[in-house]
């Protein structure tokens, strides 16, 4: 339950830095998938106070972590688009931080590191090429599927709530991704007006024509007279 916060730490980090602007369809899209991940994992466990404190935290954290990467990845200027790049300079600190608990539990499970490593980079590619908060709704969209598969495959049985929560995180997800679809088509039907205003030598040949059309004009308006 606590885990549908995340989201929204993410899209006030989000709006605090100037990475999105406040639409009402965003606001809308990331209610709906909040509310629906609350509902759908509502009375799945047992509360505890300490835990709850610790992953409100650790989202707070992920909000601001993710939001400073998308800031990171997409300035130009710092030239770290490219994935490998920002895990070049990130992944190091991460390696000596979760080595010694490696070392201790996870020593033999060489696999579960290429996996995270495969993990790490495709979530650095869908930053730099989106944004955080598209991350994160991936993120909830990977969760859900595992509560769902969870019904199924271990029995665990879901309330009438569980379920109405299900369907509205779905809705919420559905949007965004039509929300998405519909801006990217409105993004490259711009880019051929974007790329003939910024062509030097388009601009050279407008203006040579316009040159002409004046000198025409001039040299009529005499032999009218």
């Amino acid at each position: 339950m606590t885990k549908s916060s995340a989201i929204l730490f993410i899209l006030l980090f989000s709006l605090l830095f100037k990475l999105e602007e406040m639409r009402v369809t965003l606001l809308l899209v990331v209610l709906l998938i909040a509310g629906g991940l609350f509902m759908f994992t509502y009375k799945s466990t047992q509360f505890n106070a300490q835990g709850f404190v610790l992953v409100l935290c650790a989202s707070f954290l992920g909000g601001i972590r993710w939001t400073l990467t998308q800031i990171l990845m997409q300035k130009a200027e710092l030239g770290l688009q490219n994935p490998i790049d920002i895990m070049f300079h990130l992944q190091p600190l991460m390696f000596l931080g979760l080595l010694p608990l490696f070392a201790v539990f996870e020593g033999k499970l060489f696999l579960g590191g290429i996996l995270a490593f495969g993990l790490g980079f495709s979530e650095f590619l869908l930053v730099s090429r989106t944004s955080s908060l598209t991350l994160s709704i991936a993120g909830i969209f990977k969760e859900i599927c595992i509560l769902f598969l969870a019904t199924h495959l271990l029995g665990d049985r879901l309330s009438l709530l569980n379920w109405l929560g299900f369907a509205v995180c779905l809705l919420g997800i559905s949007l965004h991704v039509v929300l998405k679809a519909m801006n990217s088509k409105g993004d490259k039907a711009l880019e051929p007006h974007k790329e003939a205003s910024s062509d030097p030598d388009l601009q050279l040949l407008l203006r040579h024509s316009e040159q002409a059309e004046e000198e025409e004009e001039v040299v009529e308006t005499p032999q009218q007279h």
